[in-house]
């Protein structure tokens, strides 16, 4: 049985930082791309981070570059997401993710087949 389990969200004021982190079991973790989405009240998921089963090459949306880093231990089975900087607009469900693909697919939620319950992240000001 796969499962993807989120931990680390919780209350932030605007500019602290968080970790999230997404442990993995019962699939081949090493050799899946693993991403981050996250989905606010009201709107549609969105991609956040993604990174390759070496853990080279990540790729972030726009509100995330130069804030947010993804990480994955392979040995762990777990993937990370280090968000810095915090705004209010960061809040939402975070989600992670997992999928074989790579290449611009991956910022889209189309090709992941495994996906976490979420943690909340909470932002004020």
């Amino acid at each position: 049985q796969v499962q993807l389990v989120e931990s680390g969200g919780g209350l932030v004021q605007a500019g602290g930082s968080l970790r999230l982190s997404c442990a993995a079991s019962g699939l081949p973790f090493s050799a899946r791309t693993m991403g981050w989405f996250r989905q606010a009240p009201g709107k549609e998921r969105e991609f956040v981070a993604a990174i390759t089963w070496r853990g080279s090459s990540p790729v972030y949306a726009d509100s995330a570059k130069g804030r947010f880093t993804i990480s994955r231990d392979n040995a762990k089975n777990t993937v990370y997401l280090q968000m810095n900087n915090l705004k209010r607009e960061d809040t939402a469900v975070y989600y992670c993710a997992s999928t074989f693909a790579w290449s611009t697919v991956v910022v889209s939620t189309t090709p992941y087949d495994y996906w976490g319950q979420g943690t909340q992240v909470t932002v004020s000001s």
